[in-house]
């Protein structure tokens, strides 16, 4: 389900250094877009073949129901080693937002794929890591978060403001989050945010409640089928390398914001003590 939420947009700096490789999986150009074998647009959020399925109906990150499932591999397991391996449910979280914080390089995706926008599903995020040389943005840390939460067995939600997006977990009593949200009817949802390298889990800004936000809810792991024959001119999308200076934290994702939105809920918030 989408909710209508309140929530200010972010801006960050980050110094990007990108090396050149080729994606492993086949990609397809169709209709000015890249495809993947789902047929999801990977360069486009909005649409039904859009990653993030964004319509007037509301949104739908079904880029993330090929890394579960049927479709489940690295991320997945992952996730559910991070479930065996942490007993403690605060802990889990914790390294589950160090892993992804401390692994990935913030990269820009014009910069890194020459697209505008280019998402990367979770199992690749996953794989590239595994070989020290994770790089993504905004979408591609929330893509893998979210999974990688979600398998460990938390309540996980995907949130979109203006120029980023952000996951939500469900945390409640974690006392390290300076901000404690209250969404779809209980408190203590928790702000992930890994694209900085200095931030803890739970960090929040402080004009994060002046803008309006979709939120998604991962509530059930759909089932999602690859294509067996994808049509378009098979595409290879290849990593640049070169290394930049700092540049400007933004994802652009604008048809969101003519995105009508059926329900409205309360979001509050509850300041911790230091």
């Amino acid at each position: 389900m989408n909710t209508r939420i309140t929530i200010s947009a972010l801006t960050c700096l980050v110094f990007l250094v990108l090396p050149w490789q080729a994606t492993a999986q086949n990609f397809y150009k169709k209709n000015g877009g890249i495809y993947d074998s789902w047929q999801i647009c990977r360069t486009r959020p909005d649409g039904v073949d859009g990653y993030f399925q964004i319509t007037e109906k509301g949104f739908r990150p079904i880029i993330m129901f090929e890394s579960s499932a049927s479709n489940s591999s690295s991320a997945y397991r992952l996730g559910k080693e991070f479930q065996t391996r942490y007993s403690d449910f605060y802990q889990r979280a914790e390294q589950i937002f160090f892993f992804a914080r401390n692994q990935i390089t913030f990269t820009q995706d014009l910069e890194q794929f020459g697209y505008r926008e280019f998402a990367q599903n979770a199992d690749e995020m996953a794989r590239e890591i595994e070989k020290g040389r994770a790089r993504g943005d905004c979408e591609d840390y929330v893509i893998l978060l979210a999974t990688l939460y979600k398998a460990a067995g938390y309540r996980t939600a995907i949130i979109l403001i203006p120029g980023h997006t952000a996951v939500l977990v469900y945390l409640p009593g974690y006392k390290k989050a300076n901000v404690s949200l209250k969404f779809k009817g209980k408190s203590g949802w928790v702000w992930v945010e890994a694209t900085g390298r200095n931030n803890p889990l739970g960090w929040y800004p402080e004009t994060a409640m002046q803008e309006e936000a979709l939120a998604y809810e991962i509530e059930r792991i759909e089932d999602l089928s690859p294509q067996a024959e994808p049509t378009g001119e098979i595409a290879q999308v290849k990593v640049k390398k070169k290394s930049l200076t700092i540049l400007p934290f933004l994802s652009v994702i604008p048809i969101m914001w003519i995105v009508p939105m059926i329900s409205r809920i309360f979001i509050g918030l509850v300041r911790r003590g230091r």
